[in-house]
């Protein structure tokens, strides 16, 4: 049984703007006049709202991602002002109430859009601003950290978790995938031990999780998977994201060693793996998305 998939899930409660305004207004009237929105991009792992124009509303979606806003709580004021890259700030925690069961919080709103490659001016600075922004993240004190397991979906852990899952996509997937060469880079990964002291992991540096604005790298957005641990997690962009030159400098750039980055690789390819056998019937433009992924993987360092 895959671990994360066994963890309890909760869709029942409907999240909706009148939720939210009954919400703010009994928690936080001093803001219960401002206008309350959806974004214009949601998340699947929360629901955000635009709290008039600076402000965001952020509330869990199921039990399993309500730790990861305490989490933020807890660490985006501490490391904020350690990194060369805007993150959202927490500005009050909500509790629960009116059907709602879990905790919700009130972040600084930033600017931007998520990065596509149509929005990027330069591929290449892009993937040396990443490469800054977690270079500088892995350099900071992780002494209280907290540290991979299921709430975190273990980012920042061993990779071996997912082995059985990613193998099973591999067999499921043998009339669309070389399985021989997934097979090859998976065991590869599995072998390229880390070795290094705990690092601090973003969890899920995914395109929507990177602003752009003007073309630039602009914010770094949702540390609900933050932890620290082995950062070869925080590598997937590179092959989710980035093509083969940016890549390139992108892994010049990252402070990882030749190990990590094979271990990113694999970490990328149960992604996109699950991704394919999940969308492959209800959504195929997901499906065709993750398989020229897996085809980067295939083909390339």
């Amino acid at each position: 049984m895959n671990v994360v998939q066994s963890a309890s899930s909760d869709y029942s409660v409907h999240i909706d703007v009148p939720l939210v305004r009954r919400l703010v207004a009994d928690q936080f009237p001093d803001w219960a006049d401002l206008p309350i929105r959806p974004v214009k991009v949601g998340g699947h792992d929360n629901r955000t709202f635009h709290l008039g124009d600076e402000m965001s509303i952020r509330l869990p979606s199921a039990q399993r991602y309500a730790a990861h806003l305490k989490t933020e709580q807890a660490w985006l004021p501490k490391l904020a002002q350690l990194l060369p890259l805007p993150i959202p700030m927490p500005l009050a925690m909500g509790e629960p109430a009116h059907g709602y069961r879990w905790n919700w919080s009130i972040n600084t709103w930033l600017a931007g859009e998520s990065a596509a490659t149509e929005r990027i001016g330069d591929l290449g600075q892009f993937a040396k601003d990443l490469a800054n922004f977690l270079n500088a993240l892995q350099r900071i004190d992780t002494k209280g950290a907290p540290l991979p397991g299921l709430d975190n979906f273990f980012r920042g852990g061993e990779l071996s978790v997912y082995d059985a899952e990613t193998r099973d996509c591999i067999r499921e997937l043998r009339d669309v995938v070389d399985t021989k060469a997934a097979t090859a880079i998976w065991q590869s990964a599995l072998q390229a031990s880390w070795l290094g002291l705990p690092v601090w992991t973003h969890g899920d540096v995914a395109s929507g999780n990177l602003l752009v604005e003007r073309g630039r790298l602009c914010a770094v957005i949702d540390f609900g998977q933050l932890a620290a641990g082995d950062p070869a997690c925080d590598v997937t962009i590179a092959w989710t994201l980035l093509t083969e030159p940016s890549r390139r400098i992108f892994r010049a750039e990252l402070s990882v060693d030749e190990a990590t980055w094979m271990r990113g690789r694999g970490w990328a390819l149960w992604k996109a793996l699950l991704e394919l056998r999940t969308r492959r019937q209800s959504d195929p433009v997901d499906a065709a998305r993750a398989q020229r992924v897996i085809s980067d993987i295939l083909s390339g360092d």
